[in-house]
């Protein structure tokens, strides 16, 4: 790693032409790769048993979302239906090995329901990581649910172990009509005085699509698909190109998609479908949702 007036700067690793090389990332050379790109490589396994292979501290940025253990159904491999305390209990294992092979300075993003994220925030804060935000995704998947408040959100935690490596500002375009395309706010009279780029990125992300569309999501994969749009701002804000990122839980192979596509090194996960996120990284499937979010470097 260098410095360059003030910032973080990294020579790529990657070479056009030639696969990625996983095992310098590894203490057990004797896991292979299921699957490998110029970018990254996937091992097709429980997390849990691959994440013991990895180095410590080698990680810059780790994107979790596994099962929220609603009882759906995945492939045969995975149990969505655990007693709470098992569930967390399993949580608390993957979590501990993500820390450990995270950098310090590194990024840890965890998204779950708000229940469980706030055991797993606890947890993260007594292994010693800072937290930096709660993120709020608004959701509009949930039906109401009788004595309650309509669940409208899924939480995406952003801890960093110790003061981060890389943060990047990200500002989101001015907010217009969609029918006359005037701009909606005066932002208490002071537009003329703020950042031509947008305005700065809030922890209440309300402009995430939904992954209904099958160019988005993957046909032999029936559970929901993360959008694009999440991952390109996960990656953005917290990794340079060059810097490894790993998602223990891989699902339709978003993660990966995005890595590609910004040039950053991945390690990736997958207990059930590998075979079909091969299939989308292959055939280039997994289309990205529109994002007109600027990049502060």
């Amino acid at each position: 790693m260098a410095i360059a007036n003030g910032k973080r700067t990294q020579p790529l690793l990657f070479h056009a032409g030639m696969p990625f090389d996983p095992e310098p990332f590894l203490n057990d050379k004797k896991k292979k790769p299921d699957f490998v790109t110029e970018m990254g490589a996937l091992y097709h396994g429980d997390c849990l048993t691959i994440l013991p292979a990895v180095k410590d501290e080698t990680i810059d940025t780790i994107f979790a979302d596994p099962p929220f253990n609603v009882g759906k159904k995945y492939g045969k491999k995975t149990n969505d239906r655990r007693p709470d305390d098992e569930y967390i209990e399993w949580c608390y294992r993957w979590l501990a090995e993500c820390v450990r092979v995270l950098k310090p300075g590194g990024s840890l993003f965890s998204y779950n329901l708000p229940k469980w994220n706030i055991l797993i925030g606890a947890f993260l804060m007594g292994q010693g990581l800072n937290f930096r935000h709660w993120i709020a995704i608004e959701i509009s998947a949930c039906l109401p649910i009788g004595g309650r408040l309509h669940p409208s959100h899924y939480g995406l935690l952003y801890f960093t172990k110790g003061k981060p490596n890389t943060f990047h500002r990200i500002r989101t375009p001015i907010i217009t009509c969609r029918h006359c395309g005037k701009e909606i706010k005066d932002y208490g009279g002071h537009r003329g005085a703020m950042n031509p780029n947008g305005v700065t990125l809030k922890d209440v992300w309300t402009d995430i699509p939904p992954v209904r569309h099958w160019k988005f999501k993957s046909k032999s994969r029936r559970a929901n698909a993360l959008s694009t749009k999440i991952l390109d701002r996960v990656v953005e804000m917290s990794t340079i190109p060059g810097d490894m990122v790993l998602d223990p839980f891989g699902g339709s192979g978003t993660t990966f998609a995005v890595c590609e596509k910004r040039h950053r090194h991945w390690l990736g996960m997958e207990i059930d479908f590998a075979p079909e996120v091969i299939g989308r990284l292959e055939s280039d499937e997994i289309k990205a949702h529109w994002n007109g979010d600027f990049v502060e470097r």
